[in-house]
């Protein structure tokens, strides 16, 4: 008995379905295939979008990454990425010019957000002396003629928002915002 109750159900499911030339007919949804494939389009251009930020280096390492500040002036010279990678290595490159010379010393001030957030590994050349006080480093390099260039290595250790300071005595400060991305 248990085996005519299953011939039974499967019958009657059988005939339910529409059949055409013997061929059994699926049934079709226009409506919901259309925006399927609006969602498809949609999805390839965030993909696609995504790329080319990525290539101009909207997280790191492009175009859109580096940056420039320059004192007015003439003392800072400073290019560095606004846009970083955490745990990888970048170099905050500054070059001083003749009002930042005094008796082939040049003074740099370099706050302590530089050390801290943004992982500050050497700087090059090494300085003749460092000066700890008022919120960050002040260093004394040997220099003979103007530009002097001084480079900071940098590795930032966690993701985030981080302002910096660079100034040189006597000069106005300049300040900027490095984002650090995982």
């Amino acid at each position: 008995m248990m085996r005519l109750a299953s011939v039974s159900r499967t019958a009657a499911v059988e005939e339910s379905i529409e059949k055409v030339n013997e061929e059994v007919a699926v049934g079709e949804d226009l409506g919901f295939q259309r925006g399927w494939w609006r969602f498809e389009r949609a999805t390839w251009v965030f993909f696609c979008l995504l790329l080319v930020a990525d290539l101009a280096g909207a997280f790191g390492r492009g175009p859109l990454a580096n940056a420039t500040l320059k004192s007015g002036d003439g003392t800072l010279d400073v290019s560095y990425e606004r846009i970083e990678r955490s745990d990888t290595p970048s170099m905050l490159k500054i070059k001083l010019g003749s009002p930042a010379l005094h008796a082939g010393i040049a003074t740099l001030y370099v706050s302590q957000s530089v050390v801290d957030a943004l992982g500050a590994e050497r700087i090059i050349p090494q300085p003749l002396s460092t000066t700890i006080g008022h919120g960050g480093l002040t260093y004394q390099f040997a220099a003979t003629a103007p530009p002097a260039s001084v480079e900071i290595a940098l590795r930032p250790g966690s993701p985030g928002l981080f302002g910096f300071a660079l100034g040189v005595p006597g000069s106005d400060t300049l300040r900027a915002r490095v984002a650090v991305v995982p």
